[in-house]
C-alpha cells in the first residue's frame, strides 16, 4: 500500500513538474493519433456517404464488413502491417517499419472501420431531403453531399471523437510496427507497458492519469455535442 501511494505521489510529481520524458511521450502520442484520425476521414467520410446513398452489388456485404473490423484486435493489425512492412515484405523497400509513419497506418486502419460505420449510420439517419433538395436547386453531386454532411455534423464529430479515443489508447500495433523508440516511437500505451513490465510504477501512473483525463475529457465533449444537435434537431 505504501508503495502505491510513494508511486502515485512520485507521478503527480512527474505530471506537475515538466518531466520532458513523459511529456515528449504524450506528445508522440497525440500527433501520432490526431494525424491517423484526420487522414482517415477524408477517406472514412465519402466512403460512409457511397455505402449509405449508393446503390452497386455488394453494398450490404461491404457495410457488414466494416462493422464487423470495427472489433478486429489491435494486435492483428500490428501483425498484418509488419508482415507488409518487412524487408521481406512487399513494401519493405518503403523503410516504413519501426517509424510514427508506420504507427500513423496501423492507426488508420484501426480507425478506418470506426468512422465508416458510424458515419454511416449517422448519414443513413438524416433527412433524405437535403440531399434531394441540394440536386433540385442545381448543386453538384460532391457540393450535394457536403450539403448532408453538414446536417450531420454533431454525429459525424461523435464518430471522429470515438474512433480517436480507439486509437489513442492501443498498444498491440503501435508496438509491433513502431517497436516502442524513445523519443520516437514510444507513446503513451506502449510506455506504460513497458514502465510495468520493469516493475517501475510512476511513470505508467502519470501516463494513465493523462488517458484518463483525456477520456472524460472526450466524452464530455461527446456528450455536449449530442446535446447540442437534440437542441437543434
Amino acid at each position: 500500500m505504501d508503495s502505491l501511494v510513494d508511486a502515485s505521489k512520485q507521478a503527480l510529481m512527474l505530471l506537475f513538474s515538466g518531466d520532458a520524458t513523459l511529456w515528449t511521450i504524450v506528445s508522440i502520442s497525440f500527433k501520432v493519433s490526431a494525424q491517423a484520425v484526420l487522414y482517415t476521414a477524408v477517406l472514412a467520410l465519402p466512403l460512409a456517404f457511397i455505402l449509405a446513398y449508393g446503390h452497386f452489388p455488394g453494398r450490404r456485404p461491404l457495410i457488414a464488413l466494416f462493422n464487423s473490423l470495427m472489433a478486429v484486435p489491435a494486435v492483428v493489425i500490428g501483425l498484418t502491417l509488419y508482415l507488409l512492412l518487412s524487408r521481406s515484405g512487399p513494401f519493405g523497400n518503403l523503410r516504413l517499419l519501426f517509424t510514427q509513419q508506420a504507427m500513423i497506418l496501423g492507426q488508420m486502419m484501426l480507425c478506418l472501420p470506426v468512422l465508416v460505420a458510424m458515419g454511416h449510420s449517422a448519414i443513413q439517419a438524416a433527412d433524405r431531403r437535403a440531399w434531394e433538395t441540394a440536386l433540385t436547386l442545381g448543386a453538384s453531386s460532391w457540393r450535394a453531399m457536403q450539403t448532408l454532411l453538414f446536417e450531420v455534423r454533431f454525429a459525424l464529430f461523435a464518430a471522429l471523437i470515438a474512433g480517436f479515443g480507439r486509437i489513442i489508447a492501443e498498444v498491440g500495433s503501435s508496438m509491433m510496427v513502431g517497436a516502442n523508440i524513445l523519443n520516437h516511437t514510444r507513446n503513451i500505451p506502449t510506455a506504460i507497458a513497458l514502465e510495468t513490465s520493469k516493475g517501475e510504477f510512476s511513470q505508467g501512473i502519470a501516463l494513465g492519469l493523462v488517458l484518463l483525463i483525456l477520456a472524460l475529457l472526450l466524452n464530455t465533449a461527446l456528450t455536449l455535442l449530442q446535446g447540442r444537435g437534440e437542441m437543434i434537431a
